[in-house]
């Protein structure tokens, strides 16, 4: 455990990144509508998750690149070489974008618990507090910040959740018995889609390298993928186990969540929700932009730190374009909807390019993917397919 705990970090940002503002509405709309019937699709997106990042942190390792710098070396054609470029770079930043103004927003909800007077302010702080750690360019710092806002988070919705007193056996069973209650299918869709997040392929290879250097690092690494991913998934479960305790009003997200249990648990409830949903929001508020930059060295082959001019331009673009779209006041879940929209359109393509990259011999040689690795690949592709085109039907 002492081992593991030196060596925590890529893995821990991940988590950070998954557990934003979208996945607490998800979670939330889970348990207030269906109860605990939908944890079993949590354990789903945990188990795809796990496949597809331990894929991302292995080529982050072996290679020493960047994902999106892999992809490009490996298409021969210049012309398909500048689509694909095109289509990763326009794809993340568009979709962080859209992703930041949720988390923002996200954040911004968690703080509103401790008074309303100052709504628009709230995604301009958060925007501040945000900048101020990525600014300051140095992983450890970043790292050692993101993992102890992942803790506070941890913490306010596991508490939250034993106060409801859940039913454990009723738990276990939504855990391993799939089941489809009428109407459930987009919110089903939606819990893998706020968990199996495309740009935390991109950024976990990223960070990987910053971290491990050789091929004796992968046991590290895959160690590090597994635990935090898990304890990010059984965070996600105690949202849809504390939402269950909740019957009846308009319930949407999670700051209505904590309004709805202030009677069963009085003021406090409402208070460990909002610094819950304040953590979710602020990580994934930093973890967004941060990826974008990473994607964006990628691509265009820089050289270039975290403290590089062109590395903070980039993530600074995606971090103001978050702060001004959460301060136009639109409604949070239209917001955070239309992230989901954005993630439903781009995973399927990022998990097929991480695939493709992970198959071939002359990039990860003896730790290419094995069949099996292929055949829950293949597998999460068909899910990730059927998320897209069933979110956008949803949606639109």
């Amino acid at each position: 455990m002492f081992k593991w705990i030196k060596n925590i970090g890529p893995g821990t940002l991940v988590a950070a990144a998954f557990i934003g503002p979208g996945t607490v509405t998800m979670c939330t709309k889970a348990g207030v509508q269906f109860g605990y019937s939908l944890l079993w699709a949590m354990l789903l997106s945990i188990i795809a998750t796990i496949v597809l990042q331990e894929m991302a942190a292995r080529t982050g390792i072996i290679t020493q690149k960047g994902l999106a710098e892999v992809i490009k070396e490996q298409i021969p054609s210049t012309l398909l070489r500048n689509v694909a470029i095109f289509l990763i770079l326009g794809a993340i930043v568009i979709g962080n974008a859209a992703y930041e103004a949720g988390n923002i927003t996200g954040a911004a909800l968690g703080m509103q618990v401790f008074g309303e007077e100052n709504v628009v302010l709230y995604p301009i702080l958060i925007g501040i507090i945000a900048f101020i750690l990525l600014f300051i360019g140095n992983y450890k710092v970043l790292e050692r910040s993101l993992v102890t806002l992942v803790l506070v988070m941890s913490i306010s919705f596991l508490i939250t959740a034993i106060l409801t007193k859940p039913d454990i056996i009723a738990i276990l069973k939504g855990t391993f018995t799939p089941t489809f209650p009428k109407n459930s299918m987009l919110i089903i869709i939606g819990l893998i889609g706020t968990t199996v997040v495309p740009y935390n392929l991109f950024l976990h290879a990223s960070l990987v390298k910053e971290k491990w250097k050789t091929k004796e690092d992968l046991s590290a690494a895959r160690k590090d993928t597994i635990i935090s991913v898990i304890l990010g998934g059984i965070v996600s479960m105690t949202i849809i186990i504390a939402a269950t305790a909740t019957t009846g009003g308009n319930i949407a997200n999670a700051f209505d969540l904590a309004k709805g249990l202030e009677p069963l648990y009085g003021e406090y409830a409402k208070y460990l929700l909002g610094i819950g949903l304040f953590a979710a929001g602020i990580t994934s508020a930093i973890t967004a932009p941060l990826a974008a930059a990473y994607v964006a060295k990628s691509c265009f082959g820089w050289k270039a730190s975290l403290k590089d001019v062109r590395f903070r331009i980039v993530w600074t673009i995606i971090l103001v374009l978050g702060v001004v779209f959460s301060s136009l006041q639109f409604k949070p879940l239209e917001v955070i909807t239309f992230a989901q929209v954005a993630n439903g359109l781009l995973l399927p393509i990022v998990a097929i390019f991480l695939v493709w990259i992970v198959n071939k011999t002359n990039v990860l040689g003896n730790y290419k993917n094995t069949v099996f690795q292929n055949i829950l690949a293949v597998g999460i592709i068909l899910i990730t397919l059927l998320l897209g085109i069933k979110l956008i039907y949803g949606v639109f």
